[in-house]
């Protein structure tokens, strides 16, 4: 019998057998299926703002979206709408806050809650220097039980579920003692699961770039953790490229969180509801995905937005296509411009399916 665990990793192959996940209770993997944590794409700064999320969701129904960090001082004080806003479409989608101080994050939590967010998740896993001057990121592994102290605030401030992203541990760290401390703290204050990025972060010496591949990855040592606390919901991130890495994570852990992988080659994405969830994808492919957004973005740019703030995220679509190349180049040197609107996207587009027009 043919099931999703024997996809292959291309969104095309991954339809072929659409409905044909049957979930067995007792395999590990989906045991896990109701987790609203099974699948979920990394907040990424400069990335997965609210237009990169809405498009993300063509791609997937089930997806876990999360939004950029927000800092506390930008949520209590900043241009709520530019910070926070979003479009239900997107559901469901988390926030990310980071900051150190419980009482101002536990009221960034509430205005959160208000704006609709699904979820509250605390950064513990950003090493930036501008993170760590304001005291929070991955420096907060150092301080289990502030950490503590905030998801605590964040329980008693809101009734949505209450997350920890975190790595592994920092710099000089014993990876055992640092992990275990803080998700012991953070679940005896309530944490509803805890996101481990499977590598150390070296605060000093590393650029947040180099922090995302240097450090040597350690998954064993989320399973240990899953292992030691079974009722906790764990979810592993970093480095995972492929639904095949998902689905041999899924046999240890609850949820799998992709970063990079998912936002530089978004068709991924299409295979995931039927992969992952035995569920049918939204659209049939990247062109039926930019059909679905082109409202939103004529709807955003009446607005006063511009046509990259858009197309900078889907420069990834139809990767190793043919005309895939053209596409990109199209988008990246025209959508810039003054005056880039719609027709620019189909001019681009056009490159696709001249090309494969020319192959047929």
């Amino acid at each position: 019998m043919t099931t999703a665990g024997a996809l292959a990793e291309s969104p095309r192959e991954a339809f072929a057998v659409i409905n044909a996940f049957s979930p067995d209770p007792a395999m590990p993997e989906t045991r896990s299926l109701s987790s609203p944590w099974r699948f979920s794409v990394a907040p990424m700064i400069d990335w997965t703002d609210r237009r990169c999320r809405i498009f993300h969701r063509q791609l997937s129904r089930r997806a876990l979206l999360y939004t950029e960090m927000v800092t506390t001082g930008a949520a209590l004080h900043g241009d709520r709408r530019r910070v926070l806003g979003f479009d239900p479409a997107e559901q469901p989608v988390a926030v990310q806050l980071g900051g150190s101080d419980p009482v101002d994050l536990a009221e960034a939590a509430r205005i959160a809650e208000a704006e609709g967010y699904c979820e509250v998740n605390l950064n513990v896993g950003c090493p930036s220097d501008r993170v760590q001057s304001g005291r929070f990121g991955a420096c907060l592994m150092r301080e289990p039980e502030l950490v503590g102290d905030i998801v605590a605030a964040f329980k008693a401030a809101v009734r949505v579920p209450v997350t920890v992203k975190c790595r592994i541990g920092v710099d000089d760290q014993d990876p055992e003692e640092a992990l275990d401390r803080l998700a012991d703290a953070v679940v005896a204050a309530g944490v509803d699961a805890l996101v481990v990025h499977a590598r150390k972060a070296w605060l000093k010496g590393l650029s947040p770039k180099e922090n995302r591949d240097i450090p040597p990855l350690d998954y064993d040592r989320v399973y240990r953790l899953k292992r030691r606390l079974p009722d906790l919901p764990v979810v592993i991130n970093g480095g995972v490229g492929s639904l095949a890495e998902c689905r041999e994570h899924l046999r240890h852990v609850d949820g799998v969180m992709l970063g990079r992988a998912a936002y530089q080659e978004p068709e991924l994405l299409l295979a995931v509801d039927p992969a992952l969830f035995g569920e049918p994808a939204p659209v049939a492919d990247g062109f039926e995905a930019l059909a679905r957004l082109e409202p939103v973005i004529a709807r955003e740019m009446e607005a006063g937005a511009k046509l990259s703030s858009f197309t900078r995220h889907v420069l990834g679509l139809f990767h190793g296509q043919p005309g895939a190349r053209a596409f990109r180049r199209h988008l990246a040197t025209e959508a810039v411009k003054p005056g880039a609107d719609i027709g620019t996207l189909h001019a681009a587009l056009a490159h696709l399916r001249r090309t494969n027009s020319e192959a047929a």
